[in-house]
């Protein structure tokens, strides 16, 4: 995955305060917590005396982002050199945009920041992606297509938001197949959870959607237990072959 595969860029994720309805305030430097999911693990001494110097000399001209911490504390998601060189500077307060997030977007936002500015080693820039990869619940497939850049980050996001193995993929197959936006799928993520699913028998459900954990993509049961077809979805040649493999098909 390059790093145009995390989708919006810096400056819209750092600066939607006033679309999203988020606040700026200034917020005590010693309520403030460091992200425990922040990509960078070492921090350049040089350079933070440099922004100590000029934070001393001009204040704090980009504002930090939190969220909400426990106990009326507050939790970096971005800017934390920042922080760290106003706490060195002397800093009592820090100015802030303050932003509802989840894990997974916390962990998008200090990526992005860090990979733009090019603050990452290569080690730390490799850990981040799997941990994005790995801990927020995305299908091996989908896995896959953030990492050769079909889906962006955004698209992954709004892909969590159906519960459903089986629905995920539908959705990913729709916004492979017509190029989708994040807005338009986000869009069809609230088409489908308010669309009323099909009835059918619990023991064809779970039939599919073993067949989809078996085979990594999605697979569909047209009909019913005692006539029908099963059809199987892939969306690159890669992927077709990895399929034809599994079932034991002779290329």
């Amino acid at each position: 995955m390059n790093k145009r595969g995390l989708g919006r860029g810096l400056d819209a994720l750092l600066g939607e305060a006033s679309t999203a309805g988020e606040t700026q305030t200034e917020i005590p430097i010693d309520q403030i917590e460091p992200n425990p999911r922040q990509p960078r693990k070492t921090f350049d001494v040089v350079a933070l005396d440099e922004l100590a110097l000029s934070i001393k000399a001009s204040g704090v001209i980009q504002p930090i982002v939190v969220r909400r911490g426990l106990a009326g504390r507050w939790q970096l998601i971005a800017g934390e050199r920042r922080w760290r060189a106003a706490r060195q500077a002397g800093l009592e307060r820090i100015p802030a945009v303050v932003r509802e997030a989840t894990d997974s977007e916390s962990l998008e936002l200090a990526l992005v920041e860090n990979l733009l500015r090019e603050d990452l080693n290569p080690m730390e820039e490799a850990e981040a992606y799997q941990q994005i990869l790995g801990e927020f619940g995305w299908t091996v497939s989908i896995q896959d297509d953030l990492r050769a850049n079909r889906l962006t980050m955004g698209h992954a996001r709004a892909l969590l938001a159906l519960t459903s193995l089986a629905d995920q993929m539908k959705l990913r197959d729709d916004i492979l197949a017509q190029s989708w936006s994040v807005r338009a799928t986000e869009e069809g993520v609230q088409k489908q959870r308010a669309s009323p699913p099909p009835r059918r028998s619990a023991e064809l459900s779970a039939l599919e959607e073993s067949l989809q954990r078996a085979l990594l993509t999605r697979v569909r049961i047209v009909g019913n237990e005692r006539r029908g077809r099963i059809e199987i979805v892939y969306a690159t040649t890669d992927e077709l072959n990895r399929l034809a493999a599994a079932l034991g098909a002779q290329s």
